[in-house]
Parts: C-alpha cells; sequence; structure tokens
C-alpha cells in the first residue's frame, strides 16, 4: 500500500498563494501518474490537476492559468502551487497516486 502525505495547507487571503507538497512512500513513484484532487463541504470530491510520469500535465478548468502542478521524482514529492486563490478554493486538497491510494487531505481556506 503506498502511503501518501500531504502538506502545505492553510488560511490564505484571497489573491494569495499556497503551495500543497504530498510525499509518497512508493519506490515506483516516478512512474506513476499522479493527482490533485479537492472537495469542498457539501460537494463532491473533484479533479484539479494531474501530472505523467513524463511531466505532461492536464487542470481543470477551474483551476487552469492559476494552478501549477509538478513533481520531484528523487524526492518522490508531487507539487500543487495555487496562485490568484479565490473563495470557492476552499476545500480539503487530496493526493492520488499509484494502486488508487490517496492521502489524508490538508485543508485550504480562502478568506479575507
Amino acid at each position: 500500500q503506498v502511503q501518501l502525505v500531504e502538506s502545505g495547507g492553510g488560511l490564505v487571503q484571497p489573491g494569495g498563494s499556497l503551495r500543497l507538497s504530498c510525499a509518497a512512500s512508493a519506490m515506483i513513484f516516478s512512474i506513476a501518474s499522479m493527482d490533485w484532487y479537492r472537495q469542498a463541504p457539501g460537494k463532491e470530491r473533484e479533479w484539479v490537476a494531474t501530472i505523467t510520469s513524463g511531466g505532461s500535465t492536464n487542470y481543470a478548468d477551474s483551476v487552469k492559468g492559476r494552478f501549477t502542478i509538478s513533481r520531484n521524482n528523487a524526492r518522490k514529492t508531487v507539487y500543487l502551487q495555487m496562485n490568484s486563490l479565490k473563495p470557492e478554493d476552499t476545500a480539503v486538497y487530496y493526493c492520488h497516486g499509484p494502486g488508487g491510494s490517496w492521502g489524508q487531505g490538508t485543508q485550504v481556506t480562502v478568506s479575507s
């Protein structure tokens, strides 16, 4: 079972930035696609971004141009740089990886 541990969430004002990290325990990290999802209160979990093993990226329309997903294979870590944050970005953010593994989530709150 792959273990994923997210960090970097917090409270930020609208227009601010945060960088989330997801550290993986798996030796196969470098060949795995990794994803970020989020779940807002009272809503279903939604896909945010994906990065393939080759570094190709894809984003949900709601975050395109504001969020950037990246990875460091040597550190077995995937990142989500979030800029120009909006109140509607408030959610618990989850990392998703090999074998359908999920992290515990990290809370992001965008509020003045």
